[in-house]
């Protein structure tokens, strides 16, 4: 018992006084997964958009595709970018693997099949009279189509913070392609498993109290955009 309490007394001082490695493990974490997040949101709402307003051949098929890559194993996506950016892979000469890019293209895979899919379902909802509105008024076809997303932008909004809480906990396929490098690809997850296989504790609590924090952060921000958009 007074293990456990003097690895929290610690974990609490390592957050107190900034340390320097959590710093840069938070940093590296924060930046890697928002930027992957902006990525896959960018392709993720064009895509929904297009699934939305669209009718072409395989339509139905790639929705369903990507309703059933939600819950795609990042393991699964860690082995094959492993295999692709590995030097004998067709990619290997861009010596992509073990480092951050490599993650962040990782994580914009998890990310992207939930924010397209939600973002659909969101912009599939809103009454089609909006958009005959529109065009009743004298507005383009696409100007009638950004009406109709800007009326689901808190549930575009809600899938985006899901697809950041996503790869914020995702620990499978950094560790592959990004290797767990110290200083260099270490992020909170793949640091908190290394931690506690060496049984330094106060440092993998620490780091989790703060994963913690941001999902706390991440569901109080989608509860209050679903409130927005009920209300």
């Amino acid at each position: 018992m007074n293990e456990i309490l003097l690895a929290f007394r610690k974990a609490f001082y390592l957050i107190i006084t900034l340390d320097r490695e959590l710093i840069e493990i938070v940093s590296l974490s924060l930046c890697v997964s928002l930027t992957a997040v902006l990525t896959a949101s960018v392709a993720g709402i064009l895509s929904a958009s297009l699934l939305a307003f669209k009718r072409f051949p395989l339509r139905g098929a790639i929705i369903s595709i990507l309703n059933t890559f939600m819950g795609l194993p990042p393991v699964v996506v860690g082995l094959l970018l492993y295999l692709i950016l590995s030097r004998s892979g067709p990619l290997g000469f861009l010596g992509l693997l073990y480092t951050p890019s490599a993650m962040l293209i990782a994580q914009a895979i998890l990310a992207f099949p939930i924010i397209a899919a939600m973002s659909y379902a969101s912009i599939n909802s809103v009454s089609p009279d909006i958009r005959l509105a529109a065009l009743g008024l004298g507005a383009t076809r696409v100007q009638a189509s950004i009406a109709v997303v800007r009326d689901a932008r808190y549930g575009i909004f809600s899938s985006v913070m899901a697809g950041l809480g996503r790869v914020m906990a995702e620990v499978g396929a950094v560790l592959i392609v990004g290797g767990n490098i110290a200083g260099y690809t270490r992020v909170m997850t793949t640091t908190i498993a290394l931690e506690y296989d060496k049984g330094n504790f106060s440092l993998a609590i620490a780091l989790g109290l703060i994963l913690l924090l941001i999902s706390l952060c991440i569901n109080s921000v989608m509860y209050l955009l679903q409130r927005r958009a009920s209300g």
